[in-house]
């Protein structure tokens, strides 16, 4: 697997689909990965364009055919390619897929909607790479009272514990008494985001869903279903 761009060890072998980036570390730990030849122990060094990386006794290198699905993730699976607490991850809804694929980013447990996966690592960091600022919606089923000053801290951009957000487009879809279904975008994708968000201004998110990532839209996807991208999503997100 080549880059145009150096990445931190680490991720490059999450990212390969080798192994979730702390088991990764762990194996570094242990002289298992090897650069161009050479133990390397320090899961913070950068691969460079050109170099190769062997873990055990295995290289990374680029799949033959470059694969591109869109999983609705149901409540419950873990976003990584194994666990070590025996949790079920996403991996278990792709198992009739004989390809090896990752998932492009993470949705926590308890989220519901749009993964990509795929086993193209370059297509995987420019998607999950801050700097390119690709917009992720949400579907959000919100707990107590979204007034015009909250909605308007929000829009603005507001502190979830020693980070301020970008600004988000953040729109009520349906309203209730001390409730409201709320559709909000973001560019980011800082752990748990969406749920710091609205917690910031006094509210709890009871359901999420991510319901598109730029311009390709889960649709009607069954939960626990997936489907190839067409070509035209895929060159969405690559032109983005």
């Amino acid at each position: 697997m080549r880059y145009n761009i150096h990445m931190r060890l680490n991720k490059y072998i999450a990212m390969a689909g080798v192994a979730s980036r702390r088991k990764a570390d762990e194996l570094i730990a242990a002289g298992k990965v090897k650069i161009d030849g050479r133990v390397v122990k320090t899961p913070g060094v950068d691969v460079l364009e050109g170099q190769r990386v062997v873990v055990g006794d295995k290289e990374l290198v680029p799949a033959a055919k470059k694969l591109y699905y869109i999983l609705n993730k149901p409540k419950g699976y873990i976003t990584t390619t194994s666990d070590e607490k025996g949790r079920p991850t996403v991996m278990e809804l792709i198992e009739d897929v004989p390809e090896r694929l990752f998932p492009v980013g993470r949705l926590d447990g308890p989220t519901t909607g749009l993964l990509i996966m795929t086993n193209d690592g370059e297509f995987a960091y420019k998607l999950a790479h801050p700097k390119h600022d690709v917009v992720k919606t949400y579907r959000a089923l919100v707990r107590g009272v979204l007034s015009k000053e909250k909605l308007a801290k929000l829009r603005k951009g507001i502190d979830i514990g020693g980070y301020k957000t970008n600004p988000a487009y953040v729109e009520i879809v349906k309203q209730a008494l001390n409730s409201a279904l709320v559709e909000i975008r973001i560019s980011e994708g800082r752990n748990r985001q969406v749920r710091k968000m609205f917690a910031a201004v006094g509210c709890r998110v009871t359901e999420l869903e991510r319901t598109a990532i730029g311009g390709v839209r889960l649709g009607f996807l069954k939960q626990g279903h997936i489907r190839k991208m067409t070509r035209q999503e895929i060159d969405m997100l690559l032109l983005n």
